[in-house]
Parts: structure tokens; sequence; C-alpha cells
């Protein structure tokens, strides 16, 4: 099994700024893409961005030029820097890892986290 433990949701007002982390663990052996998505109170479960295991990366057209995704490889660590935060943003954002590889097979697995909550005020 693969656990993602999410941190750094919270409170802000308008403009502000949030960093989420998100620690993989488990039994796997890579993991090539791991990312962040999000879901508001009647919505659906939007990808806010994602990165590669070498480094590319794709953001939602409303994150851009507002959120950066950044890794940490040899940690099985994903980081979303969050600037400019605004009202709309408020949501549950999950953390996800997609095409992982376990130890002793040769599927393919994705695993999500339990998510943390942000919300923004105006």
């Amino acid at each position: 099994q693969v656990q993602l433990v999410e941190s750094g949701g919270g409170a802000v007002q308008a403009g502000e700024s949030l960093r989420l982390s998100c620690k993989a663990s488990g039994n796997f052996r890579s993991i090539n893409v791991m990312g962040w998505y999000r879901q508001a109170p009647g919505d659906s479960h939007d990808l806010v961005a994602h990165i590669t295991s070498d480094g590319n990366t794709h953001y939602a057209d409303s994150v851009k030029d507002r959120f950066t995704i950044s890794r940490d490889s040899a940690n099985y660590t994903v980081y979303l820097q969050m600037e400019r935060l605004k009202p709309e943003d408020t949501a549950v954002y999950f953390c996800a890892a997609e095409g992982v590889r376990r130890w002793g097979g040769n599927g393919l697995y994705a695993y999500w986290g339990q998510g943390t909550q942000v919300t923004v005020y105006s």
C-alpha cells in the first residue's frame, strides 16, 4: 500500500499565500506523476497541477501564474505554493500519485490523500 499525507491547508484572506505539502510512503519503487486536485462543494474533482518524475509541469488555467508545483523526488514529496489566493480557490485539495510502481509487480497504480481544506475569505 501507498500512503499520501498532506499538510499545509488553512484559512487565509484573499491575496495571501499558502503552501501545501504531500509526502508519499509505503510499498513502492517509483512514482511517475504527483499532483494536486481540488473539489469545492457541489463541484467536480478538478486537476490543479501535476508534475512528472522528470520535472514537466501542467497547470489548470485558473491557477497559472499564481500556483507553483514542485517535487522532491528523492523524498517522494510534492509541494504546491499558492500565491494571490482568491475566494474561488476555496476547496478541499487532494494529493495524487499516479503511475506508481510497487515492489514485486509490474502494474501501475494511483493513490489519493485524504484531502486538506483551503478556505480563502474575501
